[in-house]
C-alpha cells in the first residue's frame, strides 16, 4: 500500500481544523475525504470505505470513541488514530484498548501527525502481507490434498510445517495410497525451492539396468543405445527437490551411489571421469518396513538411516474415518471443479457406506471413487461396488507355520493365484491383492509372470 494509494477520512467538527488537516495530508500525497461528526463518517464509510481514520476524540453529542467502536465492528482491518485533548491520557488509554492503531494528544505538530500516519500505514502493509500469506498456505494445504483434521493428520501437518524451511532429508512411510507424494509436494511448495524444479521418479518402475542412467546420467557412448549426453533425474533437479518414490524398490548399486550423494553432495554421470557438484533437498518414500529391509539385506542400513533424518508417517484412512467426509467433500468439489460440472450431493445412506468402508486403498480409492462418481453420477453403482468389495483380510488373525515359508515363492504362488482368480485382468489382480497397479506389475515382471 503505497503512500499515495492511502485513502484517509478526516473527522473533526471544527471547520478550519479539519480544512488545515486535510491540506496537510493531501500535501503528502494521501488521498483524502472529510467529515464533520460521527453520523456523516459513519455514512461516507458505507458509501466508501477508506484505509485509514484520523478522528478527533470530541464531536459533537458522539465522540470518537463512538466511531472506532463502529470501524473496529465493520471494518477490523482499518487503520485508526484518534487525537485526544492535552491532560486527558485516559481517553488515549481507553482508545488503544479498544483497538485503536495510534493516538496523538492536542496540540500537536505536522511532524507528528505524519509520522504517527506513516507508523499506521505500514502496519497496514503487513496485515494485507500476513492475510495474502495465511490465504496462499491455505490454497496450498488445498491444493496438494491434505486434508483431514485428526490427531494423526495433525501431527503430519505439524512436521510439514516445521522442516518445509529446512534442507533436511526426509523420510515418509505409509500404506500405498497414503497421499505420501502429496506430503513431498507440500514439504517442496511450503519451502524457499518452491520456484526451482521439482522431479519426482518411482524407483520401483526402473529398469535395474538402466536405473544408474536414469538417477545419477551418463555420457554419450557409455553404453549400447547411449548416443547422447543423458541428464539424469538429481543434475534435472539442481536447485530444487526430488522426490524419490519407492525408494525400497532402488537397487544395491544405485543405493550405494545416492548414499554418496547424500554425504558429499556430487555425482558421477555414467562413463564420466569427473564429478559434479549438485545443490538437490531429498524426499524419499516407501511402503516398505526399511528397517525390516535392512535387516534382510535387500537395503544399506547406513543409507537408510541417511534417508531416515526426518521420519514422517502417513497414516491409513481406516485410522481417520473422522476425516472422512472431509475428504469426500473436497474431492467433490475438487473433481467438479477439474471437469466443469455442477457438484453432485449424495444421499445419507451413501455417505454412511462410505463413512463405513475399510478403504483398504486408503485415500487413492476413495478420491477415485469420487471423482467417477462426479463423471457418472451413478451413486447405485458405487454402492453396489462398497457392498460387494471383499474384506480385506485381518493379518492379525493369520499365523505363519512354525517351518517358515520361502517368501518369494509365496508371493509368486499369491501373484498367480490373484492372476487367476481374475482371468488375467491386471488392474482387478492388483485391487484384489491391495497393490497399487505400479508395484503389482513390478511384482509381475520380478517374477517373470509377465
Amino acid at each position: 500500500m503505497k503512500q499515495e494509494q492511502l485513502k484517509i477520512l478526516v473527522v473533526e467538527d471544527e471547520p478550519d481544523q479539519r480544512s488545515l488537516i486535510s491540506q496537510m495530508l493531501e500535501a503528502n500525497g494521501y488521498l483524502v475525504s472529510s467529515a464533520d461528526s460521527v453520523e456523516s463518517a459513519i455514512l461516507m464509510l458505507k458509501q466508501s470505505t477508506a484505509d485509514l481514520v484520523f478522528s478527533d476524540w470530541k464531536l459533537g453529542q458522539l465522540s470518537g470513541m463512538d466511531l472506532l467502536n463502529y470501524v473496529r465492528r465493520e471494518h477490523p482491518d482499518m487503520g485508526f488514530i484518534i487525537a485526544t485533548a492535552y491532560g486527558t491520557i485516559t481517553h488515549a488509554v481507553d482508545a488503544m484498548q479498544a483497538g485503536a492503531d495510534d493516538y496523538l494528544s492536542k496540540p500537536y505538530q505536522r511532524q507528528s501527525l505524519l509520522l504517527a500516519i506513516e507508523k499506521v500505514a505500514k502496519s497496514l502493509i503487513l496485515k494485507k502481507q500476513n492475510r495474502r500469506l495465511t490465504t496462499e498456505l491455505s490454497q496450498q494445504q488445498e491444493l496438494v490434498g491434505l486434508v483431514g483434521k485428526a490427531a494423526c493428520m495433525q501431527k503430519v501437518y505439524s512436521r510439514v510445517q516445521r522442516v518445509s524451511a529446512t534442507d533436511a532429508t526426509v523420510l515418509i512411510g505409509g500404506e500405498s495410497g497414503t497421499g505420501k507424494e502429496l506430503a513431498a509436494r507440500a514439504l517442496f511448495q511450503l519451502s524457499e525451492r518452491k520456484h526451482k524444479p521439482f522431479i519426482a521418479i518411482n524407483c520401483g518402475s526402473i529398469p535395474e539396468s538402466l536405473a544408474e542412467a536414469e538417477l545419477f546420467g551418463a555420457e554419450k557412448g557409455a553404453f549400447t543405445g547411449a548416443t547422447a549426453l543423458k541428464i539424469g533425474k538429481l543434475e534435472a533437479a539442481d536447485g530444487g527437490t526430488i522426490f524419490l518414490d519407492e525408494i525400497g524398490e532402488l537397487p544395491l548399486l544405485q543405493q550405494t551411489n545416492l548414499l554418496r550423494f547424500l554425504q558429499e553432495g556430487v555425482i558421477s554421470r555414467l562413463g564420466q571421469n569427473g564429478e559434479i557438484t549438485l545443490d538437490v533437498r531429498v524426499i524419499a518414500a516407501t511402503h516398505r518396513d526399511l528397517k525390516h529391509e535392512v535387516a534382510e539385506g535387500r537395503f544399506r542400513e547406513d543409507l537408510y538411516y541417511r534417508l531416515n533424518v526426518v521420519p514422517i508417517n502417513m497414516p491409513p484412512l481406516r485410522e481417520r474415518q473422522e476425516d472422512i467426509g472431509r475428504l469426500v467433500e473436497h474431492f467433490l468439489k475438487l473433481h467438479a471443479g477439474q471437469y466443469k460440472m455442477d457438484q453432485p450431493k449424495l444421499t445419507a445412506n451413501t455417505l454412511k457406506q462410505l463413512l463405513d468402508h475399510p478403504w483398504p486403498g486408503n485415500v487413492r480409492e476413495l478420491a477415485n471413487r469420487i471423482e467417477r462418481f462426479v463423471l457418472l453420477g451413478d451413486e447405485d453403482e458405487m454402492i453396489e461396488e462398497l457392498a460387494g468389495q471383499p474384506k480385506p483380510l485381518n493379518t492379525n488373525q493369520f499365523s505363519l507355520p512354525d517351518e517358515g515359508i520361502e517368501w518369494e515363492a509365496f508371493e509368486k504362488n499369491c501373484l498367480e493365484q490373484a492372476m487367476n482368480k481374475h482371468q488375467g485382468n491386471r488392474t482387478k489382480a492388483a485391487k484384489f491383492l491391495g497393490l497399487s497397479y505400479k508395484a503389482f506389475l513390478y511384482r509381475l515382471e520380478k517374477h517373470q509372470l509377465v
